[in-house]
């Protein structure tokens, strides 16, 4: 039969599993993680279970080491074909982690990284989040884009991109920029060294983000072009919103009182007020950043890891091979 499809016929490059569906991949893998390491694991606020690791992450895990295991015979196979033997160094398995700010990427980058990590073929994880790349606080009052800071913008895009460069070329050893959430800074002085690990999770907001490309066939290189596996953590936006609210009264209480801390003024709000700065935050800034570059990136993923209440993962939709 040919022709178009029926109008009422919708199609999708996912396949989409529910919770249970999911969870069976597990099959009889065991978790060897208990509750003290899960609480290390955890962001301030979520609410993250040991079943969610086991229904959830230990299939991903899996998953994932296929992918790994799939890559490294090819990059094999590639080299010897290219007759390049063993010259090139070892090249990461690169996993980029995107989504809104207060949906748990962090906290999915850590349990991953701790999963991944107990493979037998691939010991050696490392994370590296984009906020390191932001421009310093002073340069960004300069531009005019403290109020932009998380957009694409507020990025010092070509420096990410020469590290992810340098990262597949197999240098044994990347410098890459660290952030600090209590100054609200890049640190000064301050680096990250990424000395060839088997697996890299890139984590952060905009990190699956592409664009226009430029006309006559130019090159235009984006932070994903690095990635071989992608993963968009995704919820209602009233429920980000919510999480948002809930962790700024959570650094309220626990991080804001240091003076050391940027938001050390709200430390002393009191709940009604500080529900309303935060909600005034999520409204101006961060839900404007969501809908503009971080939510449409989501068809990119090739999987998505869709939360409901309390961080609880209610759908995966994985890309269809």
């Amino acid at each position: 039969m040919t022709g178009a499809p029926p109008k009422s016929q919708t199609t999708s490059p996912y396949v989409v599993f529910n919770r249970d569906q999911w969870a069976a991949l597990r099959a009889d893998t065991p978790l060897a993680m208990g509750e003290g390491e899960l609480a290390r694991l955890r962001s301030v606020g979520e609410q993250i279970q040991l079943d969610e690791v086991r229904e959830i992450y230990l299939p991903l895990s899996r998953l994932l080491s296929l992918h790994v295991a799939g890559a490294s015979a090819l990059h094999r196979e590639t080299s010897r074909f290219l007759r390049r033997g063993r010259k090139r160094g070892q090249v990461p398995y690169v996993i980029g982690l995107g989504g809104s700010v207060a949906v748990g990427k962090s906290t999915t980058a850590r349990i991953l990284a701790e999963l991944l990590a107990r493979e037998p073929d691939h010991p050696k994880v490392e994370l590296l989040t984009t906020d390191g790349f932001l421009w310093p606080n002073a340069e960004l009052e300069a531009r005019g884009l403290m109020q932009r800071k998380g957009f694409p913008e507020s990025y010092n895009l070509p420096h990410l991109l020469q590290v992810m460069e340098q990262v597949k070329s197999g240098n044994p050893a990347v410098a890459a920029p660290v952030y600090s959430h209590l100054a609200y800074d890049v640190v000064a002085d301050g680096w990250q060294t990424i000395e060839q690990p088997d697996i890299l999770i890139v984590e952060g907001l905009n990190v699956l983000q592409a664009g226009p490309y430029p006309e006559g066939g130019a090159e235009r290189v984006f932070v994903s072009d690095y990635f071989d596996f992608s993963i968009y953590v995704d919820a209602p936006e009233a429920l980000i919103e919510q999480w948002y609210v809930d962790r700024f009264l959570d650094f309220r209480d626990r991080v804001f009182g240091d003076e050391r801390s940027y938001f050390h003024r709200y430390a002393t709000l009191d709940d009604e007020r500080a529900r309303g700065t935060a909600r005034q935050i999520w409204a101006s800034i961060n839900a404007v950043n969501l809908h503009e570059n971080i939510l449409p990136t989501r068809g990119r993923a090739k999987l998505v890891l869709r939360k409901g209440e309390r961080h609880r993962v209610e759908q995966v939709r994985l890309r269809r091979l």
